[in-house]
C-alpha cells in the first residue's frame, strides 16, 4: 500500500511538473509576442493603416480616384499623411546614436610598481638571459620613453618567476574586476542592465573565456550577447568599440560593456631572441572598462558621443601579416617578434586609414588639396609627396596608441602635431608603459584630468595592431569635463605632469 501511494504521489508530481513546464513555455511565448508587438507597434500600425487605405481604394474606379485627387482637401490630407509616414520611417530606420556613458582605467597597487633598474635586476636574477640580452634590454629601456613608475605582475616580480595558468588568471581577474567595479561605481548601472559584453585580450584566452568570467562574476543576464576577441593585437580595443556599436544599431534600448586588457604573466618571453625581447621592455599592467549606450535617456549623463569608427586591415600583404608574429625561437621559447618593417608597415596602414577617414571629418579646403595631390600622382604621374591633411582642423585632441617612443615620434612627424597634442600619449607611455589596447583610455583620462576636455571637442583615437591593422574612433564631448569631479588614475598625481621625457635616460645597472 505504501509503495502504491508513493507511486501515485510520484505520478502526481510528474503531472504537475509537465503542467508547470507547459505553462512556462506558454508564458515564454506570450512574453515574446508581447515584446514583439510593443517593439514593432509603429510598424504594425503603419501596415494596418496602409491596408485600410488600399482596401478602400480598391473599391473605387479610376475616374473616382482622379476625382478624389482633384479635390484639394484630399490632396492636402494625403500629402500631410505621406510626409508624416516618411518622417516616422526616417526616425525608426536612422542609425542609433551611441553614447559613452563613462569609462574606468585600472591602476595597480603601489606594490606592483617596478623601476627600470629593478626590472633589469630581476631579469638578471632569473638566469635566463645572456649578458648580451641584458645589455640590449638596457639599451631599449634607456630610449623607450617609459618611466620609473610602471607596473608589473606579482608572479614575475618574484624569484623564481611563475608563468602558471593560475598566476595568469589572478593577474587578469585583478585587472578586469578592478576596472569594471570602478566603472559600475561611477555610473551606478545595475549589471543586469548590460545586454552586450565585449572583452578583448590578444594573447591570453583561457577556457572558459574571459567574457564568461565577467558574466560569472557579475551574474549578468542569461540572454546577454557575449563576445571574446583574441589575437587582434593592440588595436583590439577599437575593434571592440566598433563591434559594440554595430550591435547597438540593431538592439534598441541597450547598454554595452567593453573590457580591454592584456596579460603579461603568461606571455613573458624568457629567451634571448632580440626581436622578441622588445615586448618585455615595453608592455606593462593595465586595463580599461567602457560603458556604451544607445538609450536617449542616457545622453544627459554621458561624456561622449561616438561619431565614427574606421578599420583598416592589411593582412593580405605577407610583409604586413608577419611584422608582428607570435612564434617559437630556436630554443622553443614562445614570444612575439617585431619585424624591422614594423614602422614602415604602420605608416602605410595609417595612410590608408586617414585616406578613408579624411572625407568624413576634414573641412572641404583640406579635402580638395588632398584630392589634387592624388590626381597629380595617379593621373599625371607627378613625383610629389602625398599631401597629409591638417587633422588639427578636424580634431582638438589626439589619443595615439602608446606602443613605443618610435611610433609616437613617427606619427607626430607624419600628422604635423604639436607637443601639446602628443602629451597625453607620451605621458601615458612614461607613466604606465604600453598597456596594449587599453592605452587609448589612459590617454583620454589624462586629457580629462588636465581639464582639457570642453563641450563639443572632438577626439581622434588611433590604434595599431598585429595583422596588420590601423583603426580609428572619433568622439565628440557632450559636456565640459571638470577634473574636480573625476576619478581616474591620474587624479592623485596630476600636478606632477607633464614631465620632460629625455630621448636618452641612462640606467645604472
Amino acid at each position: 500500500m505504501a509503495s502504491e501511494k508513493e507511486r501515485n504521489v510520484d505520478d502526481n508530481d510528474q503531472v504537475c511538473q509537465r503542467r508547470n513546464f507547459l505553462l512556462s513555455v506558454r508564458l515564454k511565448y506570450v512574453k515574446t509576442g508581447y515584446h514583439f508587438l510593443i517593439s514593432n507597434s509603429l510598424y504594425l500600425l503603419l501596415i494596418l493603416v496602409l491596408c485600410i487605405i488600399l482596401s478602400h481604394l480598391s473599391t473605387l474606379t479610376i475616374d473616382e480616384v482622379l476625382q478624389l485627387w482633384n479635390n484639394h482637401v484630399v490632396t492636402i490630407v494625403v500629402s500631410c499623411v505621406t510626409c508624416v509616414l516618411i518622417f516616422i520611417i526616417y526616425i525608426m530606420t536612422r542609425p542609433r546614436k551611441v553614447y559613452l556613458v563613462n569609462f574606468a582605467c585600472y591602476k595597480p597597487e603601489p606594490a606592483r610598481m617596478c623601476s627600470k633598474e629593478h626590472f633589469l635586476k630581476l631579469s638578471a636574477r632569473t638566469g635566463k638571459y645572456t649578458e648580451s640580452s641584458l645589455a640590449f634590454k638596457k639599451k631599449i629601456l634607456e630610449r623607450s620613453g617609459v618611466g620609473q613608475r610602471t607596473y608589473g605582475p606579482k608572479a614575475l616580480m618574484e624569484i623564481p618567476q611563475s608563468q602558471s595558468l593560475v598566476e595568469a588568471r589572478k593577474e587578469t581577474e585583478t585587472i578586469i574586476f578592478g576596472a569594471i567595479d570602478e566603472l559600475f561605481a561611477k555610473t551606478g548601472v545595475n549589471p543586469r542592465e548590460i545586454s552586450i559584453l565585449v572583452v578583448n585580450s590578444s594573447l591570453f584566452n583561457p577556457i572558459p573565456s574571459l567574457s564568461a568570467m565577467v558574466v560569472n562574476r557579475y551574474k549578468l543576464r542569461g540572454n546577454i550577447l557575449s563576445y571574446n576577441l583574441g589575437g587582434m593585437g593592440c588595436s583590439a580595443g577599437l575593434i571592440s568599440i566598433d563591434l559594440a556599436k554595430q550591435l547597438l544599431q540593431v538592439h534598441p534600448n541597450s547598454c554595452a560593456l567593453v573590457m580591454s586588457t592584456e596579460n603579461i604573466t603568461k606571455n613573458w618571453y624568457p629567451g634571448n631572441d632580440r626581436s622578441m625581447l622588445v615586448t618585455n621592455c615595453l608592455f606593462r599592467l593595465g586595463g580599461a572598462a567602457i560603458l556604451l549606450s544607445n538609450r536617449s535617456s542616457d545622453r544627459n549623463r554621458s561624456k561622449y558621443q561616438l561619431l565614427h569608427t574606421l578599420r583598416t586591415h592589411r593582412g593580405a600583404d605577407d610583409r604586413c601579416y608577419k611584422c608582428v608574429l607570435q612564434q617559437e625561437d630556436e630554443a622553443q621559447q614562445i614570444g612575439v617578434s617585431l619585424s624591422k618593417d614594423l614602422m614602415a608597415v604602420a605608416g602605410e596602414a595609417l595612410q590608408t586609414n586617414i585616406t578613408k577617414l579624411g572625407p568624413l571629418v576634414l573641412p572641404m579646403s583640406e579635402q580638395l588639396l588632398f584630392v589634387a595631390t592624388v590626381v597629380a600622382k595617379k593621373l599625371f604621374k607627378m613625383k610629389i609627396k602625398s599631401y597629409i591633411p591638417d587633422f588639427k582642423l578636424a580634431f582638438e585632441h589626439f589619443c595615439i596608441h602608446a606602443g613605443g617612443r618610435g611610433v609616437l615620434d613617427e606619427l607626430e612627424k607624419s600628422l604635423d602635431l604639436s607637443e601639446w597634442h602628443m602629451e597625453p600619449s607620451r605621458m601615458t607611455l612614461y607613466r604606465f608603459g604600453n598597456t596594449s589596447s587599453s592605452s587609448l583610455w589612459y590617454e583620454l583620462a589624462y586629457s580629462e584630468a588636465m581639464g582639457r576636455m570642453k563641450k563639443g571637442d572632438r577626439t581622434w583615437q588611433i590604434a595599431f595592431g598585429s595583422g596588420f591593422k590601423c583603426n580609428s574612433a572619433v568622439w565628440s564631448a557632450l559636456k565640459t569635463i571638470k577634473p574636480s569631479k573625476e576619478k581616474n588614475p591620474w587624479m592623485d598625481e596630476v600636478d606632477m605632469f607633464p614631465v620632460l621625457v629625455p630621448k636618452f635616460a641612462s640606467i645604472s645597472f
